[in-house]
């Protein structure tokens, strides 16, 4: 029993819980059914006694019942409207929270709380629909900045690309029209131009050092330890390419490392009226932390790559040194393997991996016994198959460093000819790539042209001779551009 009347009749929370419609209906018939019952009266009166008989007694009990139905009615209806009034406020407080002031205003001052009720469900289902484009863009957005950033952690040997990725990642995110990375050079007190990103320079144009003197507006940013905005561009950004950063407003964020500058990071707005927020001056900052990180790391890791290179061009040189026929050969051949790449019109990077590669190619010998290196005469079969190990050798040596793995092909296979002939590999034609190719023609012209314990050298006339003879054996193309280049030297 006491269960029992904890709870509400079944009939009564049924309507409670009914939808608006389905109370409105119960109400109106409820409200219909006593005037129905009182003309229902008089007109059984009628049928029994052929007229309508109306007394005091009978009119008094009319009048009680059908202001009796009225006012419950009324009750009723009353409670049914204002729990709509009710749904109406408490639609406008949520509206307060996702729409504009203007938005809410206008949905408030509406006498008409049914038109009001239905033009906030409009507004909030309007605004989902934005919503869920942005959402929609945000995710294509941030799908595409994945792929970029999978790209630039792909190419991380090179900062540059990175720095890109982050000046296009940022413009973006933050509406921006361009950025800019500039690094302090704190000895020379100038910032050096190092990356820009989405406003375009001209033709041929370089972005010279900006000069920071103590008193300056960039020393002062400089020396901060956060975020600045600013409306109006700097002396010192007058040039006709770096101005176009700062023609509106724009971020200007030191590049800290261990709380030391080493640059600043630039970011304008695509809106000469614009304006950045709080939120994406501190996502502008913490990018900047990162930025200045990453420059340091590669800063660090090409001292280290530098200092590898160092070392092992220093071993080699000294292997190099060990023999008094062919010393200062390793220089010689990265001479002319220069001379080459540049009369084909290679460009800087195959330069330089010649070069690099040239002064390593005999780093090998060093595990060859001095005995074989040193041998007044020509080597027998045994010694030959020690001396044909020296290309594999220093391969080894240098494939653990990450930064020369580049210089593997060439160290490993300058002594392959195209017909199969040479070692240790015996690769034919197109296996051979062409810097391969460019060493193995320098390696042979300067051996060709130095003294040996069995020979003394050839002019240079009778070493392309015999280049010439070699037929197959050598890129002959690559033979002409040679004598070109050492005609030109002349």
């Amino acid at each position: 029993m006491t269960e029992q009347s904890s709870h509400k009749p079944h009939f009564t929370g049924s309507i409670e819980n009914a939808s608006i419609m389905r109370k409105f209906t119960v109400l109106f018939l409820l409200m219909s059914l006593v005037p129905m019952l009182v003309l229902f009266y008089f007109y059984w009166d009628f049928r029994t006694q052929g007229k309508i008989v109306i007394t005091e007694t009978s009119f008094n009990v009319a009048l009680i019942f059908i202001a009796c139905g009225v006012i419950i009615g009324y009750a009723s209806m009353r409670r049914v409207v204002q729990s709509l009034i009710d749904l109406n406020k408490a639609s406008t407080k949520a509206l307060q929270r996702v729409l504009t002031p203007e938005k809410v205003t206008e949905l408030a001052g509406e006498q008409n709380e049914i038109t009001a009720l239905a033009q906030s469900f409009q507004a909030i289902t309007e605004r989902l629909e934005d919503n869920v484009r942005s959402l929609e863009l945000t995710k294509k957005t941030l799908h595409e900045v994945m792929t970029r950033v999978g790209h630039g952690i792909s190419n991380m040997q090179n900062i540059d690309s990175f720095l890109e990725l982050i000046l296009e990642t940022i413009i973006k995110a933050l509406n921006g029209k361009g950025g800019l990375i500039l690094l302090y050079n704190r000895e020379e007190k100038e910032l050096v131009f190092k990356m820009a990103s989405g406003i375009q320079s001209d033709p041929g144009y370089k972005v010279g050092a900006i000069r920071v003197p103590d008193d300056s507006r960039l020393k002062e940013i400089l020396k901060t330890k956060g975020p600045r905005v600013f409306l109006e561009p700097f002396p010192e950004f007058q040039s006709r390419y770096l101005k176009k950063f700062v023609e509106g407003p724009f971020i200007c964020s030191p590049l800290l490392v261990r709380e030391k500058p080493k640059g600043l990071m630039i970011l304008s707005h695509s809106d000469p009226s614009g304006t950045f927020d709080n939120d994406e001056i501190n996502l502008f900052f913490n990018l900047a932390t990162q930025t200045a990180v990453a420059i340091e790391n590669s800063v660090l890791s090409h001292d280290i790559e530098t200092t590898y290179f160092e070392t092992i061009s220093a071993l080699a040189l000294a292997v190099d040194a060990k023999d008094r026929y062919s010393r200062g050969h390793l220089d010689r051949v990265a001479k002319y393997c220069v001379m080459i790449a540049k009369q084909l019109g290679l460009d800087d990077d195959d330069i330089k991996t010649l070069r690099d590669a040239a002064r390593l190619h005999d780093l090998g010998k060093i595990g060859i016994p001095d005995e074989v290196l040193n041998k007044p005469g020509p080597l027998n079969d045994q010694e030959w198959v020690l001396m044909k190990r020296h290309p594999e050798i220093g391969e080894t040596i240098i494939k653990p460093i990450t930064s020369l793995r580049h210089l593997c092909d060439l160290v490993r296979h300058h002594h392959e000819k195209l017909d199969g002939s040479g070692y240790p590999d015996g690769l034919k034609g197109e296996e051979i790539t062409p810097l391969v190719r460019i060493m193995t023609i320098a390696d042979i012209y300067d051996a060709l042209t130095t003294d040996r314990p069995y020979r003394d050298r050839l002019s240079n006339e009778t070493a392309i001779e015999e280049l010439r003879k070699m037929g197959d054996k050598l890129d002959q193309d690559l033979v002409d551009s040679f004598v070109e280049s050492l005609e030109g030297s002349d």
